[in-house]
């Protein structure tokens, strides 16, 4: 059933808060700086803390490490500006109204920024919004336009726009540690933002990364050949597979020029995005470095394609991605090192909370996919570790259901300032203090919206608890799916129709009915925001 804190409960943190600051100004001092790092479509399966086949994640493991780690987070809805949305407010995007990346931010929403700015924080937002407009509630902001870019990117500033040389991870990382070095109030606590553009699509490394891990070679996940069977049309028309819609030059980077000497076709996108995107952007030292790689890659590709079968050009294809996909956030890891180590010479580690998550999970493989979108746990999944001396317990394990709809009220909590009471998470306090007897959470509600649109992932909601997994596709279809969690950890099996979880699925299908009421969810909101989709013209 859905879980709701006790009224004591609240009260009782409330006055652990509150009982031991005498005078107002006292109590202020004694708040928690706040770092939050994020990254872009960082999955936990390349976190090392997590699982360490893939990468190894030392910096972002310390934040583990030294705190604790989140073995059951999860997004509200799996894409980014709906994520960053809930992040900021609280509240789920249907409420929220930032359903997709179609739809404008509403910015009449409240964000906690906001709130720390009038509580008499100094905030400031470093990296990627992806909200196309200011940032609200921040004191200095130079954010990414868009997407951005990798390589020598360009950031909106209170000042105007400006170019700055270098990889965007650096670059992020050195304009961050500036502001909290030089330009931040020192006799005020800050909420710092700290948001990497990496490891989105189209996965650029440095110049560095990009040599190194050009030759590495990464397990292949077991599902990577799936067949989507005993599942039911989502999986089956979704258009995020490694075979069929990852781009050789766009996202394999076989320069484009040798596509056409082999006369293999490639969709016509592809080269128009290589061409338009990050090598073109490269400087005459940078240029050199990356093209020795690319050169590498278009030999291998010439010289191993054309014999390849249709798994082995998967594989090929597999291979390229993870090399550029991880090489990108080796960097993230580096970087994180370097604000850790700050904050450690600084002093101000002591009373800083330092929270490492993604605006959502990934694919690396798995189910032959990339992307995101999917209630399916690679994608609904994200990484959350978060550090917080002397409250924290260091090397805590945490396997309670948490979503980011949880973040704005749990640095609302630990910084002594009210949450508005139409924000609709939990704060994950009891957690962070190893009360785990104050909370309650059985269940957690996610909805997608963006279709028909890119990667063409349809619309659907669920609940999702630790042992199972319901949920229902609709607009184009009506289909139901439900997972064992425990025994199908790969989710394979659509068990929905089977008699054995029949008792499992009638009480899932009342604990869903329940939280969409308690989370102000309905059909009559589906229908709208269908509406909103046939006034763009995007649907009929």
């Amino acid at each position: 059933m859905i879980n709701r804190k006790s009224l004591i409960a609240i009260a009782a943190l409330t006055l652990v808060f509150t009982s031991c600051s005498t005078p107002n100004e006292e109590a202020k001092q004694k708040r928690p700086n706040i770092l939050f790092i994020m990254s872009d479509d960082h999955a936990y399966q390349a976190i090392s803390a997590y699982n360490d086949q893939l990468l190894q994640t030392p910096n972002i493991d310390r934040i583990a490490n030294e705190g604790m780690l989140f073995t059951n987070a999860s997004v509200t809805n799996s894409i980014c500006a709906p994520s960053r949305a809930t992040i900021l407010t609280g509240k789920h995007t249907h409420i929220n109204g930032k359903i997709d990346n179609i739809m404008k931010f509403d910015t009449t929403q409240v964000t906690f920024p906001q709130l720390f700015q009038n509580a008499g924080y100094e905030t400031a937002m470093y990296g990627k919004l992806h909200f196309g407009n200011n940032p609200k509630g921040v004191d200095d902001f130079m954010i990414l336009p868009g997407q951005g870019s990798y390589i020598n990117p360009r950031f909106i500033t209170p000042d105007g726009d400006t170019t700055i040389t270098g990889y965007v991870t650096d670059v992020i990382t050195d304009l961050t540690i500036d502001w909290l070095d030089k330009k931040r109030n020192p006799d005020k606590p800050f909420l710092m933002m700290y948001l990497h553009k990496a490891p989105h699509r189209s996965w650029w490394p440095s110049p560095e990364k990009f040599a190194e891990f050009s030759k590495k070679t990464f397990p292949e996940p077991e599902s990577l050949f799936d067949d989507y069977l005993n599942r039911g049309r989502a999986a089956k028309e979704a258009a995020m597979t490694i075979s069929d819609e990852m781009l050789l030059s766009y996202d394999n980077k076989v320069l484009p020029e040798t596509i056409t000497e082999m006369g293999i076709k490639d969709d016509p996108r592809s080269a128009r995005y290589f061409n338009g995107n990050e090598f073109p952007r490269t400087n005459e030292q940078q240029r050199p470095l990356y093209k020795a790689v690319l050169d590498e890659i278009a030999a291998d590709f010439k010289a191993n394609w054309p014999t390849m079968t249709d798994k082995e050009k998967i594989s090929w294809k597999y291979q390229r991605y993870m090399q550029d996909y991880l090489g990108s956030i080796s960097s993230v890891d580096d970087n994180v090192g370097r604000v850790l180590d700050y904050l450690e010479e600084s002093g101000l580690d002591e009373n800083t909370i330092v929270v490492y998550t993604s605006d959502q999970g990934f694919y690396l493989g798995e189910h032959g996919w990339f992307d995101k979108r999917f209630i399916y746990d690679e994608s609904f999944k994200t990484p959350l570790l978060i550090k917080w001396p002397n409250k924290i317990t260091p090397g805590t394990t945490q396997e309670e259901m948490v979503q980011n709809l949880d973040f704005a009220q749990t640095f609302l909590e630990a910084a002594q300032i009210a949450a508005p009471d139409d924000m609709q998470g939990e704060s994950l306090m009891p957690l962070l203090t190893g009360n785990d007897d104050q909370w309650d959470r059985e269940a957690v509600y996610y909805h997608y919206y963006e279709y028909p649109a890119s990667h063409m992932v349809k619309r659907h909601y669920g609940i999702v608890t630790k042992e199972f997994k319901l949920a229902h596709f609709y607009y184009d279809v009506d289909e139901w799916e439900m997972y064992d969690r425990k025994n199908d950890p790969q989710e394979m099996k659509n068990v929905y129709d089977d008699p054995a979880y029949a008792d499992v699925r009638a009480k899932l299908h009342e604990e869903l009915d329940d939280i969409r009421i308690y989370y102000k969810d309905s059909t009559g909101l589906d229908n709208r925001y269908l509406e909103k989709y046939r006034e763009l013209n995007i649907i009929k």
